[in-house]
């Protein structure tokens, strides 16, 4: 037989394994949908293989047991790989990041059933104290606090500020709830529950970027708000389902496709995570999948898994030169839980109505170079009438505070002349009246 004929059959064999192994791979991932990965993916994986091996063996009945044996190697590799995606690599109980070295964690348990670690950074003896307490909400929404945003709670509480912080249920060193509870009016229920528990009177509330939809959520519900003495809105999400459907537009441009990629290890170049966190992202797997659970799911995320979500929180002029926000010791993230708090954020009806009525005084934040939908922060200013100055933050991206320059410092500036009713640092823009010019000149 000709070279070039036994080359082609060759190929044409090869070319045949490969469409049984890709057939056999699509086929899993389908049944992996459509169980909502049971069984760890094993219900999907025992399909998988018995349908590949009796379609091969029938297909070969013909021939001998050698050639029926030869024919069933691509069901062995797509048996390996998608054995893979069942395989935990890492553990499935919870391992909380450690305690931190300059702050002491505390548990509290609060009314709601939630069991959330704080961090209390009392006012530096050696400034004016200002005795009531400066509550921080931070953004993930399931996340740990970063070093960063310890080093600028650190920096407010040098100026007198008696400031507390706690990582939201599931976050960081908090307890885990049900996944089913992770939802934006527990998050409100939290905060409530907390300053209650703190037993100060009303608090001022620094929320950002999620955690700021927490507080404008809060400040739309009257017994809630009751408790917040001054609110500061800081480069927002979405605050209601009608919000979240809005298409617009962002701000000045990002570091977002100009940074070096982060180094460090990725959960979702392992088979099991990249499949899972993916089609948790695509909608095509609950939350609450059975494929991975939400401690094993937490554990494996890494802050390199964030990819470019990162550098689109800095300023494009910085691309080269993005803080290292956080350590693996330090970092914790539940994609799962964060989905299932954003979805409920989606579902949500317009709070506008409840928000009109505000009578909280506060302030929104917003940053030059914000990633977030704009209108998401011009949507609170137009329904929050009690939004008393705006302050456009130049030259930051959505984390304002990063560590940069004199970033904290500005940021400090803005929040304590606030607080304490003091001029503006900066020129109070926008204001309702330049929304439409604010969004049409792209700012």
């Amino acid at each position: 037989m000709p070279p070039s004929i036994r080359l082609a059959r060759f190929a044409g064999r090869l070319g045949l394994a490969l469409a049984v192994v890709v057939g056999l791979l699509v086929l899993f991932l389908a049944l992996i949908v459509l169980t909502d990965g049971a069984g760890s993916g094993l219900a999907a994986w025992l399909t998988t293989l018995g349908v590949g091996t009796v379609a091969t063996l029938w297909r070969g009945r013909r021939q001998r047991w050698p050639t029926r044996l030869v024919r069933l190697l691509p069901v062995v590799v797509a048996s390996a790989l998608t054995a893979s995606v069942c395989i935990p690599t890492v553990s499935t109980q919870r391992r909380y990041p450690t305690d931190l070295p300059f702050v002491a964690t505390q548990r509290w348990s609060l009314t709601t059933g939630s069991r959330v670690a704080v961090y209390h950074y009392p006012p530096s003896p050696n400034g004016t104290a200002y005795a009531r307490p400066f509550v921080y909400l931070n953004g993930g929404p399931v996340r740990s606090i970063s070093l960063l945003d310890h080093r600028f709670l650190q920096l407010l509480a040098r100026q007198g500020y008696d400031v507390y912080a706690y990582e939201q249920a599931g976050g960081g060193r908090s307890d885990l709830l049900p996944m089913d509870q992770y939802t934006v009016s527990r998050s409100v229920r939290d905060l409530d529950a907390f300053i209650d528990h703190l037993g100060k009177g009303p608090v001022d509330v620094l929320g950002f970027s999620s955690g700021a939809v927490v507080l404008t959520q809060a400040l739309a519900d009257p017994g809630v708000a009751a408790n917040v003495h001054r609110a500061i809105i800081g480069e927002p999400g979405p605050m209601d389902g009608p919000t979240a459907r809005i298409n617009g537009q962002q701000g000045r441009p990002s570091a977002r496709g100009l940074a070096p990629a982060t180094s460090g290890p990725r959960s979702t170049y392992v088979p099991r995570y990249g499949v899972a966190f993916g089609l948790m992202r695509l909608g095509l797997l609950s939350p609450d999948t059975a494929l991975i659970g939400q401690a094993e799911g937490a554990n494996a995320f890494t802050a390199a898994d964030l990819g470019s979500d990162t550098a689109s929180g800095y300023c494009a002029r910085d691309a080269h030169r993005i803080p290292t926000e956080d350590t693996a010791q330090n970092f914790s993230f539940s994609a799962a839980a964060s989905l299932n708090v954003q979805q409920t954020i989606k579902d949500s009806p317009s709070i506008a109505p409840q928000l009109r009525l505000s009578r909280t005084p506060a302030m929104l934040m917003i940053a030059e170079c914000s990633a977030q939908i704009r209108q998401w922060a011009t949507t609170v200013l137009d329904n929050d009438p009690a939004i008393q100055r705006t302050q456009y933050m130049p030259g930051v991206g959505h984390h304002m505070w990063n560590g940069l320059d004199d970033n904290n410092e500005r940021a400090a500036a803005v929040i304590t002349a606030f607080l304490q009713d003091k001029p503006a640092p900066l020129p109070n823009y926008p204001i309702r009246a330049d929304i439409s010019a604010f969004l049409d000149d792209h700012r």
